[in-house]
């Protein structure tokens, strides 16, 4: 009698077709979700892929066709030194993408490892560094990064620093409130009665149950990020020039706004679309990966 054997599919191909799974299922409950999730992939795609996307180079100047109107050569126009509106506006996202995801990264990582280790530490520990934390929520995002960039200066690392110093309290905030139910769990204490060192509890068993919350909070942060790059180069604290940013796009385009609006209007409309798909993105994933609501 013949034996039937089932043949199974690769280990890799079931993992890709459970990923393809969850994407199909999340993009049809969630569909603003996904058209966020689309506008942050075209983002980024258009940041990495800047050198041929772009039609001309973003710093090179052309005097003669200063403040052209947008047309075949230029389709989104030029500013007052000739250089194409539309290629500053491609590697501006560069900018935004480079600050806003090592900012946010920094930021809530350290944010999250500090509170963390505050919640499951407790007593004075927990005192000290909560203490800390409430002096830095009392200054607005904005604020503090403006401080910190007058101090250090534009450039490319003191943006990120200033940007993700803000994120700290009030990323770890969030995530501590988590880290304090996880700790009173009896898988916890569990760990502490086979004698696990507390740095493996810590890392092994109460960091790895807070990722939702820290998932939630980084996307929500990358949003403010972006805009807060944006403002601090709007007002001349961000990367330093020549390189292209939208927020010195937005702020050079000022002088010249009723004769070439459209210096103006592309850029905002960049900036718009980047915080949009990301609180878009962020919204949906909250609704995802919060235990008190429908999971996916």
């Amino acid at each position: 009698m013949a034996q039937q054997v089932e043949v199974l599919a690769p280990p890799n191909m079931q993992s890709s077709d459970g990923w393809v799974a969850i994407l199909l299922r999340f993009s049809r409950e969630k569909p603003l979700g996904a058209a966020g999730a689309f506008l942050v992939l075209a983002m980024i795609l258009v940041a990495i892929l800047s050198p041929w996307l772009a039609p001309a180079d973003p710093v090179r100047t052309h005097v003669r066709d200063a403040l052209a109107s947008p047309s075949g050569q230029y389709l989104l126009g030029s500013d007052e030194l000739g250089r194409d509106s539309l290629s500053r506006i491609i590697y501006g996202a560069r900018v935004s993408i480079l600050v806003g995801f090592l900012a946010t990264l920094l930021g809530t990582v350290v944010g999250t490892l500090l509170n963390v280790f505050s919640a499951y530490k407790g007593g004075w520990v927990d005192i000290t560094i909560q203490r800390v934390m409430d002096v830095l929520l009392a200054f607005p995002t904005l604020i503090m990064a403006l401080a910190i960039m007058a101090v250090l200066g534009p450039s490319l690392r003191n943006v990120i620093i200033a940007i993700s110093i803000p994120f700290i309290p009030r990323a770890g905030r969030v995530v501590r409130s988590a880290a304090l139910a996880v700790k009173e769990q009896q898988y916890i204490e569990a760990a502490r009665a086979v004698g696990a060192s507390q740095w493996r509890i810590v890392f092994l068993h109460v960091l790895p149950n807070c990722m939702a919350p820290y998932i939630i909070v980084a996307t929500a942060f990358l949003g403010t990020a972006i805009l807060v790059e944006a403002s601090l180069s709007f007002l001349g604290l961000g990367i330093p020039p020549p390189t292209p940013s939208w927020g010195r796009s937005l702020a050079e385009s000022m002088e010249f706004f009723n004769s070439a609006p459209w210096l103006a209007i592309f850029p905002g409309i960049a900036i718009s679309l980047a915080v949009f798909g990301v609180n878009l993105l962020g919204d949906a994933l909250r609704d995802v990966l919060d235990p008190r609501l429908k999971r996916l």
